[in-house]
């Protein structure tokens, strides 16, 4: 038993805005299934898609903390010219420069519309075949924690870890990494990006809810109700859904 990672969920009070940015930005497509909007690749709504992690953003009436988000999307560039190019047209899209404390990096921060942090990598080797979508990377305080809670909850294969950082990306070598930094920051608010698992056909998603909890996740109320996923959070608060295949 196993769960991979479909979907990275995004809060916003304006889905189908903050869906088209993500959509332009990535040079996916915006499909609106339901009351949710979700970026993909172009061509149909596949779900879950074989390799991507898509962008599903769900719509709320609560406005965004002014805290910085604990999970953030990095963006991958081929070129010096194409994040330069990345950049301007993001900006042109309704992005904005944003100062998280970086200093002088290649890299550059930016937020969506919704002020949602996220980056654009300057051209890394190891991103070279990951799609648009470099890594989701997740701020915490031990990543040897997280590598080893994220390593038994997933079948992704964990690549690297060390006291600063862990990565794990599908075994599969497709798709963007998942990648815990460790920061000083601590939880303020509740995520407003987080994400959203799912069992593999024939596995029972109770079953799958019931092993995360021996491995010490906790079950999560957010007045969500009867819904056909669980909420919960791993071992250091973050927040995360298993969704149920339809």
């Amino acid at each position: 038993m196993a769960l991979r990672p479909v979907q990275v969920n995004i809060k916003a009070l304006d889905a189908p805005a903050v869906g088209r940015f993500w959509a332009e930005a990535l040079g996916w497509q915006a499909y609106s299934p339901g009351v949710t909007t979700y970026v993909g690749p172009a061509g149909g709504i596949v779900w879950p898609d074989p390799v991507a992690v898509g962008i599903d953003v769900v719509p709320v009436s609560e406005p965004r903390a002014a805290a910085k988000n604990r999970v953030h999307l990095d963006l991958a560039t081929a070129s010096a010219a194409h994040q330069a190019e990345l950049v301007a047209r993001l900006e042109a899209l309704g992005a904005t420069p944003a100062d998280v404390g970086q200093g002088d990096v290649p890299w550059r921060v930016l937020t969506d519309p919704e002020g949602n942090e996220f980056c654009v990598l300057e051209p890394r080797e190891v991103y070279r075949d990951t799609g648009p979508i470099a890594a989701v990377v997740v701020d915490c305080a031990d990543p040897r924690a997280m590598a080893r809670f994220w390593g038994e909850a997933l079948d992704w294969a964990l690549r690297e870890v060390t006291d600063d950082h862990a990565v794990l990306r599908s075994a599969k070598g497709v798709g963007p990494y998942l990648e815990f930094l460790r920061t000083p920051d601590v939880k303020t608010a509740p995520d407003r990006v987080h994400l959203d698992l799912l069992p593999y056909p024939g596995d029972d998603k109770e079953a799958e809810v019931a092993r995360l909890r021996a491995l010490g996740a906790t079950d999560l109320d957010l007045g969500q109700g009867e819904v056909p996923w669980t909420c919960m959070t791993d071992p250091e608060g973050h927040e995360f859904c298993v969704c149920a295949l339809s």
